[in-house]
Formats: structure tokens, sequence, C-alpha cells
């Protein structure tokens, strides 16, 4: 992340400078895709989630989703083009950047008919970019550290801290690991949502369970938040189908499921037409 603008510039030319950048850019878009949730969820809970403002931040948090995950991969794009480099494993190797993949999601979500439970991903990451910009950026660019006048500066002393910046470090720090395994379940729980979806011949439902499937698997790969939701799942419903009283049917037909992801796991591992070179995995 860029550091803010020099502290001895005057305030209106730090802000100024703030919000020519392209990362300001970025931060905008997340807060826009926060305030959005906030006013469809308004529209939500009163039971007009299909009223023309519920569907225009409906449509809006995706279209900013887009804007910050488009301005991350072409950011990343041209750190490559500057050095000659290119992404490893080709075509593959750049589907398996986290960032394409939220990207491609957002757009798929920005075309497909309402599913709310898809906006709570997007907007739990955005809340820690927000608080992560406004503490690393926006907060000294407002109110520059100082270091203590007298001779403590001049031994080398570091800037007084903000305590609202501190305050956000904190709650980052303390959580950022639970909210994103929160995130990885809910996208787990979006997978069943959509499948309910195809099973009742909804619109365009199959084509977005596909789509939604590969999302899913990609994101198993590369995220142990994701993989430790899953296992978490597994060992639930297997205390639920090994209680006394259970039908053999439904035990068999737990282990044909089980058996049957593991099969689609194994035929969808790309690492083995990329020379066996595995995408390394994420913890988000």
């Amino acid at each position: 992340m860029a550091p803010p603008p020099s502290a001895n510039l005057p305030l209106g030319e730090r802000i100024l400078a703030l919000a020519q950048t392209l990362q300001f850019a970025w931060f905008s878009g997340h807060l826009v895709l926060i305030l959005c949730i906030v006013r469809y969820t308004l529209s939500y809970i009163t039971f007009n989630s299909y009223s023309g403002w519920a569907r225009f931040t409906y449509r809006l948090s995706f279209l900013s989703a887009a804007l910050t995950y488009g301005i991350v991969v072409y950011k990343t794009w041209r750190a490559r083009q500057k050095v000659g480099a290119k992404y490893p494993g080709g075509v593959v190797g750049t589907l398996s950047d986290e960032n394409v993949q939220y990207l491609a999601l957002a757009l798929v979500w920005l075309l497909s008919p309402q599913y709310p439970l898809a906006l709570l991903p997007y907007g739990i990451y955005s809340v820690f970019h927000v608080a992560t910009y406004t503490r690393s950026n926006v907060i000294p660019t407002i109110q520059p550290n100082k270091a203590p006048a007298g001779t403590a500066a001049a031994a080398g002393a570091k800037p007084q801290g903000n305590p609202l910046a501190d305050a956000i470090g904190s709650f980052v720090k303390s959580y950022y690991d639970s909210s994103m395994s929160v995130v990885s379940t809910l996208e787990i729980l979006l997978w069943v949502r959509i499948l309910f979806s195809a099973l009742l011949f909804q619109s365009r439902s199959w084509v977005l369970l596909g789509l939604y499937t590969a999302f899913l698997r990609a994101r198993f790969s590369q995220s142990s938040h994701v993989q430790g939701s899953f296992n978490a799942l597994e060992l639930r419903i297997d205390s639920l189908v090994g209680a006394q009283g259970t039908p053999p049917a439904a035990r068999s037909a737990w282990e044909a499921i089980k058996g049957a992801t593991r099969q689609f796991y194994a035929v969808t591992d790309l690492s083995k037409y990329t020379s066996g070179s595995s995408v390394p995995k994420k913890t988000s």
C-alpha cells in the first residue's frame, strides 16, 4: 500500500494528492459497496428488496466490487508489464489469481438475478479494506503523526500514534481471521442456496451453479479458511448421520455424496495440468 502524502504539505494539498491516486478509487469503491449493502439491507428487512432503490443499490454494490477488484488486477498486470513478467501457468495461472476470481464473480452477480446472500462476503472484505486504508492513509493524511518535540525527537524517537488508528489496527488484528472463516462459511451456504434454485429450475440457476461451483472449487484450493469450513461441515454431518436412529439409506446417501465430492476434487485438480505446479494457498 502506497504511503500517505508528505506531512509537510498543507492539508488541502494532502487531501487532493490522496484523492488523485488509483488506490483512493479502490478505497472509494469499497466504501460505496458498504453503503449500498446497508441501504439494500434496510429494503430487504422491510420486504422491499425489489423496489427501485433496492435494485439500484444491489447492482451498484457489485459494480463497485468489480471496480475495486478490477483496479487490483490492473495494478498487478501493470507491475508485471514493467518488469516483463507474465502470470505463471498462462491462462490457468491468471484464473488462479484470487482477485481475478472475485472480479469475475462480481460481474456474474451483476448480471444475474438477485441473491442477497452474495453481498455479504464482499461486504465483509470491504469492511477490512476500508479499515486498513483509513488507518494507513486517510488518518495520516488528515492528522499526520509528529515526533515529540525536544531532545527525544533528535534522538530518533518514534512519532506519536493516533488513538483512532491504533483502535482500527486492533480491530483488524482481532477479528480478521474469524471474519474470513465467516466469509468461507457464507460462500458454502451460498452454493447450497444456488443449488436449491437450480432444483426449482429458476432463471439461469443451472448456469450460475456451474460458474459458482468452479469459483468455490478454486477457493478450496487456495484458502485454508474455506478448507476449514468444509471440514467442519463434514464433521457436523458425520455426527448427525452417525447418530442412532439414522436410516441406513441416509448414511449410504451421505457416503455417496462424499465419494462423489472427492472424485470431483481429484478430476478438477488443475495442478495436474500445469506441470504439477500447484497454486499457492492463501489464508483469505
